[in-house]
């Protein structure tokens, strides 16, 4: 198992990310959260199984239709926690 934080910029609020993001990551059996970012980006810890984790960022790539995505910076996150589903968060705050 590998956890991941991912950073993801472009046209990716307002175009239903998080939720399509979240129903893959059911569908993949990836845990983890994602949430909007005040700057505009998208943030998302992801975890599970390797492949899947690697399945799941080469969406983000693309995203849903309406998105436009940049760029999608993926680096390892070093965590203790040990999450059992994938959900939404609120925006972060400024």
């Amino acid at each position: 198992m590998i956890t991941l934080q991912l950073n993801i910029t472009g046209r990716v609020q307002d175009v239903g990310f998080r939720e399509s993001m979240r129903l893959i990551a059911h569908a993949l059996n990836v845990d983890g959260w994602v949430r909007n970012r005040a700057d505009g980006s998208l943030e998302a810890v992801v975890q599970g199984d390797e492949d899947a984790i690697e399945q799941l960022v080469g969406w983000c790539h693309n995203g849903p239709p309406g998105a436009n995505v940049k760029y999608v910076n993926a680096n390892l996150f070093e965590t203790d926690e040990i999450f059992i589903a994938f959900s939404r968060r609120p925006t972060e705050e400024r």
